[in-house]
């Protein structure tokens, strides 16, 4: 995290926000001695399979075969139902 004062990012901003792409690192901007904001890097772009294997690694075996299985009838031309998937938020 790097620290700069306000004055500072109002001179150089567009050389902060260079800075804040090339090294993604976030920026605390401080005035009268006080943190008074952050900027903060946008995430990586994920394309849908990057973000689909995020989600599957956080699936039970079961639940993860049925996504899988009906992806596969998805793309075969059936029409798949995700009724069998077990709700994570449902206790």
């Amino acid at each position: 995290m790097k620290s700069l004062t306000a004055t500072e990012v109002a001179r150089n901003f567009s050389q902060v926000l260079d800075d804040l792409e090339e090294s993604h690192e976030e920026v605390v901007i401080v005035r009268n001695h006080r943190m008074i904001a952050r900027i903060i890097p946008e995430p990586e772009e994920q394309n849908a399979l990057e973000v689909l294997g995020d989600l599957y690694r956080t699936l039970d075996d079961e639940t993860a075969d049925a996504l899988a299985e009906a992806m596969r009838l998805d793309r075969e031309g059936n029409a798949g139902t995700l009724t069998e998937l077990r709700d994570p938020w449902d206790s």
